[in-house]
């Protein structure tokens, strides 16, 4: 008996409790593909590969006959350097922009002072 990648996927993703509307915003597909993809009994394996990264699923066990665990293991790795990278990019960002806001703080409390030294209300400046 031949096996069905659409249910296969299907079993995978339901089994391991995937909601189906996250996986299509990550992988920048609607609902509807990724329902109709359970319903193939061939479906490429750049998709399955697409859908293993995007749920870090390791697809060689189901179909080994496509994939093996290296190909897998290699893009986790990839993406898990992208992600730190991006959460360094956030951190910097971050901080730039908790500086900015503490100085214009300190700006605007320098600035009443002033206002409050000359007499000038908030209304006449």
């Amino acid at each position: 008996m031949e096996k069905h990648y659409g249910e296969i996927i299907e079993m995978v993703i339901r089994r391991n409790g995937y909601s189906i509307s996250e996986l299509s915003r990550m992988m920048k597909v609607n609902r509807r593909s990724i329902y109709n993809w359970f319903g193939q009994p061939r479906i490429k394996p750049e998709i399955i590969f697409k859908i293993g990264v995007t749920l870090r699923h390791d697809f060689s066990r189901e179909f080994s006959e496509l994939f093996n665990t290296e190909d897998f293991q290699v893009e986790f790795e990839r993406k898990k350097e992208s992600y730190h990278v991006t959460l360094q990019n956030v951190e910097e960002i971050s901080y730039w922009k908790d500086k900015y806001i503490s100085l214009l703080e300190e700006y605007n409390t320098a600035l009443a002072h002033q206002s409050q030294k000359y007499g000038i209300t908030a209304a006449m400046a």
